[in-house]
């Protein structure tokens, strides 16, 4: 009876081991974390060249008509 209850304990037990077969492993996909730039970067040299543009525009004043 033993023998019986032995065997009949290993036969589930390796069934359920073998049970889902082979499975291929799922890749989850790797985080990247994304670049951040102050937001005054995209403005600076804009700002900049209105500033060189206004400087020429003022120094080059007409001379009056005496």
């Amino acid at each position: 009876m033993k023998k019986i209850a032995l065997a009949t304990a290993l036969s589930l037990a390796s069934t359920t081991a073998f049970a889902g077969g082979v499975v291929e492993p799922v890749m989850e996909p790797e985080v990247v974390a994304a670049k951040t730039t102050s937001s005054s970067g995209g403005i600076l040299i804009p700002l900049l060249l209105l500033i060189v543009v206004a400087a020429a525009i003022a120094s080059n004043g007409s001379d009056p008509i005496d």
